[in-house]
């Protein structure tokens, strides 16, 4: 049996997330190359680690990544491909220009770069369905023992999900799509369950090199299953999360 042959997939993010985001630049090359269709869905890293007793972030007038999925999912009501130019716009002004999309003035301004009215930031967040869109999306990914981004499902082939792949650097060419092939040949086999490359501190520091813009614009600390972690020139730091 060959590799798999994968027309669609759906593909959870979050705009804070660096990770997803440089995949998210690497499917989109895949995409490029060969007709793929992207399904653009939901996932929150405030939601899934949210700490007990903490407000969930719907409760929240304004939560930064929460906020621009709901913006996502008032702009996907009126057409599925201003989903996807909003998170390129979006995640490429943080992660790439230094830009707080997370501020409700920059993300206005962002909505005016990909033609729409800034006014879409009010309607998103004045409608509380689109929390229900956000909630629904993410809730798949928890449903089937996901906790981050980015996540693959693959409706084609019973719905199957894999996380990643984590990366940065993403390929382009054909680099891109043995990249894909490598990843779609998971699907033949249900049993397989992991297959990951250790860190070393030298993976962290380019990491953290790479991330160097976003971690400037952010106004939020990294965590990942429950701590805290700081990226610094000798590498990744964990601690304890006592955040609000």
């Amino acid at each position: 049996m060959g590799t798999p042959i994968v027309s669609v997939v759906d593909f959870h993010f979050d705009v804070m997330c660096p990770y997803a985001y440089q995949t998210s630049r690497w499917i989109r090359r895949v995409r490029d190359e060969t007709g793929l269709t992207i399904n653009w869905r939901f996932f929150s890293l405030e939601e899934i680690n949210r700490r007990e007793g903490k407000k969930h972030p719907w409760e929240r007038e304004w939560s930064y990544g929460w906020s621009l999925l709901r913006i996502a999912a008032h702009l996907g009501r009126t057409d599925p491909e201003l989903v996807d130019r909003w998170y390129e716009a979006a995640g490429r002004a943080l992660h790439e220009e230094g830009r707080k999309a997370h501020d409700p003035e920059t993300a206005a301004a962002l909505a005016k770069e990909i033609g729409v009215d800034g006014d879409v930031v009010r309607a998103a967040i004045g409608d509380p369905t689109t929390n229900d869109e956000v909630i629904a999306d993410h809730q798949k990914v928890v449903d089937a023992g996901g906790y981050g981004v980015p996540t693959l499902f693959f409706p084609e082939f019973d719905d199957r999900c894999l996380f990643g792949p984590v990366l940065i650097n993403p390929p382009e060419g054909e680099a891109a799509i043995r990249l894909w092939h490598a990843v779609t040949a998971w699907l033949e086999f249900p049993d397989l369950y992991e297959l990951q490359q250790p860190k070393t501190a030298m993976h962290e520091q380019r990491i953290a090199k790479s991330f160097e813009t976003y971690l400037n614009a952010r106004d939020w600390v990294s965590i990942n299953r429950g701590n805290v972690v700081e990226f610094t020139d000798d590498g990744f730091r964990v601690g304890s999360f006592d955040a609000d």
